[in-house]
């Protein structure tokens, strides 16, 4: 597949700078040879520009001028045009429609006309799945389930009964919708299960990574809104709500009767204790636990810095004194502040 510059320029915007030539291929700047296009988003790899051997380079208007010589594409977000260009050159795949004869479908169930079933599905009863929809092999929809138009289910993934899927979803592979949550009660000398009578409602436009598991509510619903992208490896629990077109990268952990607000960003492996409220935009950097409520949007991180683990053992070391130098410390400010006063007496 290759497209004309002034193609891909018709087709999604940006200036064309210099010749009009053919791409064959993507690539990253370091890595582009002849009949390729890279991108350059940010100034700090200004110097790979000068050694690239790409054909063509996306680039900011401020950057136009250092990258002259070649042929330009100038957009406002190169990151995001190539991201465009690239779902140009490898667009998602369409349903073929049809049932296979090795899927299971259950009674007064319904799946639409244009939706792909592939060898080895199963679809339990009652169950609605939309138009132009991929279940791949191995996928396990249970009972009541119902799917939107243009949902993608890659191989494995399990939904639970009840779920609520919208339009546009992708699930990677081996994710699991629709657990039961984490609810027990202490009888004295042993657990007692409390029941998951809850579901898990997903919008539009979401993609969850491979192996992420959300959890169903244990009475009210576990939410993930509209243009959601949860990562692989994640874990949400009961209850907890997502605001719209929040990221969560990799090994999150969310508690239950967590809720998370709009446009948030989490950094991987970022830890939430359960029934706390995150503010709307609030970006939360890697490796954070975050153990109480955010109401004011701001970055937000809680790392301890990387260090040799002799320092880290040493430093460990003055942390477990750490109340003991406080209180030594306000015995001394007491001590200066009598002092002061003593001495102004006399004055």
């Amino acid at each position: 597949m290759s497209y004309l510059l002034s193609y891909i320029v018709a087709k999604l915007g940006g200036e064309l700078v210099g010749p009009d030539i053919t791409i064959e291929r993507l690539a990253p700047l370091d890595a582009a040879g002849p009949g390729a296009l890279t991108f350059l988003a940010n100034p700090k790899y200004r110097k790979q520009l000068d050694g690239t051997a790409a054909s063509a380079v996306i680039v900011s208007p401020d950057m136009a001028e250092a990258a002259a010589g070649r042929s330009l594409i100038v957009a406002r977000d190169p990151y995001l045009y190539f991201a465009q260009v690239a779902t140009l050159f490898h667009p998602t795949p369409v349903a073929v429609p049809g049932i296979h004869s090795r899927a299971v479908v259950g009674e007064d169930s319904r799946v639409g006309g244009s939706s792909e079933v592939r060898e080895g599905v199963s679809i339990g009863r009652n169950t609605v799945i939309g138009e132009r929809c991929r279940l791949l092999p191995g996928v396990v929809v249970g009972d009541d389930v119902v799917l939107g138009d243009d949902v993608v289910l890659h191989p494995n993934v399990t939904i639970y009964a009840g779920c609520r899927i919208g339009s546009r979803v992708t699930v990677h592979a081996g994710t699991v919708i629709g657990s039961d949550g984490f609810g027990l009660a202490w009888a004295k000398d042993h657990w007692f299960k409390i029941p998951q009578t809850g579901v898990v409602v997903i919008g539009d436009d979401v993609e969850i990574g491979a192996n992420t598991t959300i959890d169903r509510g244990a009475m009210a619903d576990t939410v993930i809104a509209n243009g959601v992208k949860i990562d692989n490896l994640v874990q949400i629990a009961h209850n907890v709500h997502i605001g719209e077109h929040t990221a969560i990268a990799g090994c999150v952990g969310i508690a239950g009767s967590t809720h998370i607000g709009a446009y948030c960003t989490v950094g991987g492996a970022a830890m939430f204790v359960g029934h706390i409220e995150i503010a709307d935009r609030t970006h939360i950097g890697g490796g954070t636990l975050v153990s109480k409520s955010i109401r004011k949007p701001d970055n937000y991180a809680s790392s301890y810095p990387l260090s040799t683990m002799k320092d880290w053992l040493s430093n460990a070391v003055h942390l477990r004194h750490l109340d003991d130098y406080v209180e030594r410390l306000k015995k001394i400010e007491r001590e200066v502040g009598a002092l002061r006063n003593s001495e102004e007496d006399k004055e």
